[in-house]
């Protein structure tokens, strides 16, 4: 599995992320998705407080805490909530990100956590305390960097120029380019991407369109329209070549940009991570691929949250 630097940090991560939200409650299934991610070689596992209400972090505590000192391990904070209660509440404050960073040590069996990331944000937040919670918890050791996970174009440019952040997560894929309006900005800075949804749910992998879910089937993909869906995965499978299928080329497009630093790949069962792993192996583009593939696809851009 190749690897790369997240940012200018010391963050050296698989190509192929593991994205742990899908892995589900039942903790030996979980620990089957987790172990198959790690023989395959991918060293980087991203959760969040929030999934399972803390039980996400829970279970990967307890399945990589022998391995602990292999793994480069990310987390999220900024959504309270109550366990037992249904929803929760955007909280950027300091009290409230340093107390769910103590929760998520405590679950994840951990005394520092790689990379520590605010889950969302908005402009209207008090954008210089989250910041402070952030560099505080780096100088006290129990995070060693920290990124933030957003699709808002005025959020991300706010935290590029006012923190030391090595990373922005990003929905990213061949069906929604809009961080690439972004990448000019992340590159200057020496920003890693970490793109989620790679797959767009599953629509580009080898799975038949007609097993994509009712919604998507009944009101597309983003700006893209079911018959749009179909037209397009017939001229990808008419443009592969070699080994190549449309998960390959999903995984390699994202993987083309430098500022790409791992394309996080959500999974429920062992052989959906390892199909990933398989995947990205032939997933290198050639300069007339990207050009082929973004000629076929949408440059969609972000219209909203812009000032």
């Amino acid at each position: 599995m190749n690897k790369r630097r997240i940012g200018n940090s010391e963050l050296i991560v698989s190509e192929i992320g593991l994205g742990c939200m899908s892995i589900g409650t039942n903790k030996r299934e979980a620990a089957a998705v987790i172990d198959a991610a790690l023989a395959e070689g991918i060293n980087y596992l991203d959760t969040a407080d929030l999934y399972d209400q803390g039980m996400n972090e829970t279970i990967i505590g307890e399945v990589i805490k022998p391995k602990r000192g292999e793994i480069i391990l990310a987390t999220k904070a900024g959504n309270r909530f109550e366990p037992g209660k249904e929803g929760w509440s955007w909280d950027p404050s300091k009290k409230h990100i340093k107390a769910a960073l103590k929760q998520s040590l405590t679950r994840l069996q951990t005394d520092y956590i790689d990379l520590f990331q605010l889950h969302g944000g908005t402009i209207e937040d008090d954008i210089d305390e989250t910041i402070e919670a952030f560099e505080e918890l780096k100088q006290e050791g129990v995070i060693r960097y920290y990124g933030i996970s957003s699709i808002r174009p005025n959020v991300i440019r706010e935290y590029v120029k006012r923190s030391s952040i090595v990373s922005v997560m990003m929905q990213y894929s061949l069906l929604d380019r809009r961080p690439e309006s972004l990448f000019p900005l992340l590159e200057e800075h020496t920003i890693s991407v970490l793109a989620r949804g790679p797959l767009a749910k599953g629509l580009l992998t080898n799975r038949p369109l007609a097993k994509a879910s009712a919604a998507i089937r009944e009101n597309g993909y983003l700006d893209y329209s079911y018959e749009e869906l179909e037209t397009l995965r017939n001229k990808l499978s008419e443009n592969m070549t070699g080994e190549k299928d449309i998960h390959a080329m999903a995984l390699g497009y994202c993987l083309a940009s430098p500022v790409v630093a791992s394309v996080v790949a959500g999974a429920s069962k062992p052989e959906q991570i390892i199909a990933s792993c398989k995947a990205v192996q032939h997933a290198g583009l050639t300069q007339e691929d990207i050009n082929t593939l973004q000629q076929l696809t949408k440059p969609s851009k972000y219209t909203q949250h812009q000032n």
